[in-house]
């Protein structure tokens, strides 16, 4: 293979101008796009010392031209013949540059054959792997077997041949051609239904991620056996940019998503007079909540929302994420849509989940240990150590000005309202603090640090990432966002018993609403049962029956076990800053990270420099229980 790789050692003189100037973007380290007729592309995300080739001959729709171009150097083409020029210059210039270059041949055998008669459900499925004979590209077909073990697609099984590639002909065309280290992989289209041809799509999906996930780690282990690049992970080398098609989605996922503002839509703006009306009946007849009218006409967003297309992504972590927002906003839409309806409450439990049993256990322990400490739940109206809106708005304003000298892009908004109950809500770039809010002057600095260091902040830090979806937030990412939240209060000083035991009861009021109980049997629990005062009984019960029903409140306490967890198991903090993100997300925002599609955090809570912040954090690491958080 020497002499024919000195033979690409040529100038671009003798190429189309095209493929001249790609060869001169390449050797600059600049990204490449360039599209062909039929749908063919080269795309270079950057310089990297390996490329992936699906040749497509006629066929359309195939889930292997889309694990091809997942990758951050891809070559999409009808014909062998016309790949193999691209290949060969394109490769002797990633050769020259790296002192390696790897083919991944990618494509899909004819048809499904069943390997088994007597399999007793869904047979396994065939995967071909062949490669050169170089040690380097051994070890890439190596790790491409291994990692093509696909448990994930659950369906059906893989079963891995390792085949001499003389038997697979356009690979044996490709490497002889070429001499470039060569891997192909082939595989079944199980994806299809073997008489109509029509498409699993969930099935598609899960192989595209898992067989690209594969590729990755054949292509980090030719790095590895080459050293031509120094790697920490095989995600690394996934792509460090986003094609236009993201950006064009984000932007109109985004638009839906900001066309209506979920929290409010469901709050009541009448809480003071209900709360009186409720008091003038001795508490035995249910309240009479008003809300906002809808701005929102639910169904132009629907189709506005159905309409933004995901299949030109190239990523599978980015399509995910989208599809997984998409299923979010048209529940959310749904549920406001049903504000005050019967449906109300289950689409809330389809969002929200229910109150498992853990999770419930957890809150009874909390209000049961802390029964004889509990006091009345934050009844202050006539304490005289208690904040009104005003001193609340000018502890907001001189947090987020300090916020706003360490990152200029940190530009929040505040606002006094009449129409929301006692509190404040974070709204996009906006605090909203109710004109009745009354708190605990002790509670203000940690509240703010819930509302302003971890809402608004991860609001104003995802924004800096270049994807909107990181500031209005990943599916999901309430709870964990409300756990961080809550976190913050002990991290400031914070934590009191009274705000500890309201975030319990939320969970048993919780359930007790979705069981089907009245808000009057639920108000006389927290009570009679829990030792709240009656206004505290009533905000808190407020919160769980607005629009007909309400499965949020439980998420608070569900976020800090879940965070807590994170933290004694090793997990680290700062991913949590990038944007609004959930648990289970954190593992793709490594791999974002890593792969450079996410900046570190542009500024970080102010919490964190507390005096005792250290001390506090090495607690939660050592393992911390809630009733541990309780600051006197």
């Amino acid at each position: 293979m020497t002499s024919q790789r000195r033979n690409h050692r040529q100038t671009t003189s003798g190429y189309p101008q095209w493929l001249g100037e790609t060869l001169e973007s390449i050797r600059l380290g600049k990204s490449v796009r360039k599209d062909f007729g039929n749908g063919g592309r080269l795309h270079i995300d950057r310089p990297l010392p390996f490329l992936s080739v699906h040749i497509g001959k006629g066929r359309d729709d195939l889930a292997a031209r889309d694990i091809a171009a997942a990758n951050a150097s891809y070559l999409v083409v009808d014909d062998i013949e016309d790949a193999l020029p691209i290949i060969e210059a394109v490769g002797a210039v990633l050769n020259e540059r790296f002192g390696a270059f790897l083919l991944l041949d990618i494509d899909e055998l004819d048809h499904d054959t069943l390997i088994t008669d007597d399999a007793p459900y869904l047979p396994p499925f065939e995967i071909r792997i062949a490669s050169t004979d170089d040690m380097a590209a051994q070890k890439a077909a190596t790790a491409l077997a291994e990692g093509a073990d696909l448990r994930q697609v659950k369906f059906r099984t893989p079963h891995v041949d390792r085949v001499k590639l003389e038997a697979v002909s356009q690979a044996a065309t490709l490497a002889g051609q070429t001499g470039f280290p060569l891997v192909a992989f082939r595989f079944a289209p199980i994806y299809r239904q073997p008489e109509s041809g029509h498409i699993y799509p969930d099935l598609r999906e899960r192989l595209v991620a898992n067989i690209f996930d594969a590729g990755l780690k054949a292509f980090a282990a030719f790095v590895g056996a080459t050293q031509s690049l120094k790697l920490t992970t095989h995600r690394a080398l996934g792509r460090k940019a986003f094609v236009d098609a993201v950006s064009r989605a984000d932007r109109r996922i985004d638009d839906v998503a900001s066309s209506f503002d979920f929290l409010l839509a469901v709050t009541p703006i009448n809480t003071d007079a209900a709360w009186q009306g409720f008091k003038a009946g001795k508490f035995k007849k249910e309240p009479q909540f008003l809300y906002r009218p809808l701005s929102v006409q639910v169904e132009a967003e629907k189709r506005k929302l159905f309409s933004v297309a995901f299949d030109r992504f190239e990523d599978p972590v980015l399509y995910h994420l989208y599809r997984e927002k998409q299923q979010e906003l048209d529940l959310q839409l749904s549920l406001i849509s049903a504000r005050e309806t019967g449906r109300f409450v289950e689409y809330g439990r389809a969002l929200y989940g229910p109150v498992e049993l853990s999770l419930y256990r957890a809150a009874t322990e909390i209000l049961a240990k802390t029964a004889v400490l509990g006091g009345d739940g934050d009844d202050i109206e006539s304490d005289p150590h208690t904040a009104d809106c005003h001193e609340v708005e000018a502890a907001a304003r001189a947090m987020i000005a300090e916020y706003h000298r360490q990152y200029p892009g940190f530009s929040a908004e505040v606002e006094l309202r009449d129409d929301l109950p006692s509190g404040m809500l974070v709204s996009g770039e906006r605090l909203l603090i109710s004109r009745h809010t009354l708190m605990p002057k002790a509670r203000v600095h940690a509240l703010l640090s819930h509302e302003i260091g971890v809402h608004l902040l991860t609001y104003f830090n995802g924004s800096a990432q270049g994807l909107r979806l990181f500031r209005s937030g990943l599916a999901g990412y309430e709870g964990m966002q409300e756990g961080l939240a809550v976190f913050s209060e002990y991290m400031a000083g914070g934590m009191t018993v009274g705000r500890l035991r309201l975030i319990a009861a939320r969970v048993v009021a919780c359930s007790a609403m979705l069981e089907g109980r009245p808000f009057t049997e639920t108000y006389a629990m927290l009570v009679d049962e829990h030792g709240f005062g009656p206004v505290a009984a009533f905000h808190l019960a407020m919160r769980l029956y607005r629009g007909g029903g309400l499965a949020k409140d439980a998420i608070y306490l569900r976020g800090l076990l879940e965070l807590l967890s994170h933290l004694k198991s090793g997990g680290a903090l700062d991913p949590f800053w990038m944007g609004k993100i959930s648990a289970s997300h954190f593992r793709v925002m490594q791999e974002l990270s890593l792969r450079g599609l996410l900046k570190a955090p542009v500024i970080r809570p102010a919490f964190l420099s507390h005096p005792q912040a250290q001390v506090r954090l090495d607690k939660a690491r050592a393992g911390l229980n809630p009733l541990d958080m309780i600051i006197s």
